[in-house]
């Protein structure tokens, strides 16, 4: 794969964070990635909570479906899935998502400097199936509904009123990350046969009206793209993927990430990582577990998907061996942390806080069919 070099940064939140000195500036790198050595070290026992991490770092259970939140009188909701941090004067708030089938909606952690749970409130209410999403530079949550004729909901992480977003489009929606400098929001389908789709918004900041786009570029796992207009973003009688020739088909879109002119998106079918450099308007793969040599690849069931504050990607599993692996900005992949004793569940909406030092993700499934939520602190590097 042919070798190229860009600066990472990072969206947290409430917009992007360059990164200065030589810290990822101008580093050769090469895809797809390989194994090699944490940047943090082995993984450690498990905790008391069943989760090996590297040494330094601990981790807290901050709710759990079916029960009253710690310190409030709000019941966490079911299924928990993607998720994002916000920032909150000295406090953050992390929302997360329900994806329940007719009630999923998302709800609402807010924390004070100490990391201390404040509030908890629901944030939506009455849609179907929320999987995934994406913050916006102007502080809200996208809310991904994952059926085929799905919305995307527009809601406050302070608990205002949500908006539906039909301009976006009508499908089987999943993630969602905001492009600051083209002024674009992109979205993962959920399909075996998906498309891969930017929003334009008509005014930046408002999402009510704008046009929706497809990315047309081969079948290979390298080369140029370009867009093309959806003809009707509504997606009946013919779905969306169905409606431009030359659309580029990716099996099973999950997660999207964007940060640096960058944009990243996983795709659970074939468990692959793709990575699309919106300067030249190219693609290629950043991983692929059928070409980790030598193996075993480390990251399968690929899933929800985050960046740090230093550039590096963190994939969560959907199954597998239950981790959320660690991508660096040379391409070497590790594990960064594994939940012990869930097989049957997944790990889903890793988000950091604003200032970089605290991991939240969910166990949808937990250990007996209720979901768990966690945060890990440690010294990730920044």
């Amino acid at each position: 794969m042919k070798r190229r070099t860009f600066l990472r940064t990072s969206v947290i939140g409430t917009g992007a964070v360059a990164f200065s000195g030589t810290l990822w500036q101008n580093a050769a790198l090469a895809a797809p990635a390989q194994l090699g050595p944490g940047p943090y070290g082995a993984l450690q026992a498990a905790d008391a909570n069943g989760i090996q991490l590297p040494p330094g770092f601990t981790s807290r259970i901050v709710a759990r479906s079916g029960q009253t939140v710690p310190g409030t009188t709000y019941t966490w909701h079911s299924a928990p899935d993607g998720g994002a941090v916000f920032a909150d004067g000295t406090g953050w708030i992390y929302v997360s998502n329900s994806e329940v089938s007719g009630s999923g909606g998302a709800s609402a952690l807010r924390f004070n400097s100490s990391g201390t749970v404040t509030s908890a409130y629901r944030i939506l209410s009455g849609t179907n199936r929320n999987c995934a999403g994406g913050a916006t530079p102007w502080n809200t949550w996208l809310s991904c509904e994952e059926v085929s004729t799905g919305y995307v909901w527009e809601c406050d992480p302070w608990g205002a009123p949500a908006t539906r977003r039909d301009a976006m489009g009508r499908w089987n929606h999943e993630a969602a990350a905001a492009d600051p400098v083209r002024k674009v929001i992109y979205l993962t389908e959920d399909a075996g046969d998906g498309g891969f789709y930017r929003f334009i918004p008509t005014t930046w900041g408002n999402l009510s009206s704008g046009t929706l786009q497809v990315l047309t570029g081969g079948s290979g796992t390298s080369g140029s793209f370009s867009w093309a207009n959806v003809p009707d973003p509504d997606g009946s009688p013919t779905p969306t993927r169905d409606q431009v020739s030359g659309m580029k088909v990716f099996n099973g879109g999950e997660g999207c990430h964007y940060a640096g002119d960058t944009v990243w998106i996983t795709t659970k079918g074939d468990n692959r990582v793709w990575q699309f450099n919106l300067l030249n308007n190219t693609y290629e793969l950043a991983y692929d577990d059928s070409l980790v040599n030598p193996g075993p690849a480390p990251l399968t069931g690929v899933d929800n998907i985050t960046g740090s504050t230093a550039g590096d990607l963190y994939v969560a599993e959907d199954g597998g061996n239950m981790e959320i692996c660690l991508i660096t900005p040379d391409d070497k992949i590790s594990v960064f942390l594994r939940i012990n004793g869930q097989s049957s569940s997944e790990i889903a909406g890793p988000a950091f806080t604003p200032a970089g030092n605290r991991l939240y993700f969910s166990s949808q499934r937990g250990t007996s069919g209720s979901g768990i939520t966690y945060e890990v602190t440690g010294p990730f590097r920044t």
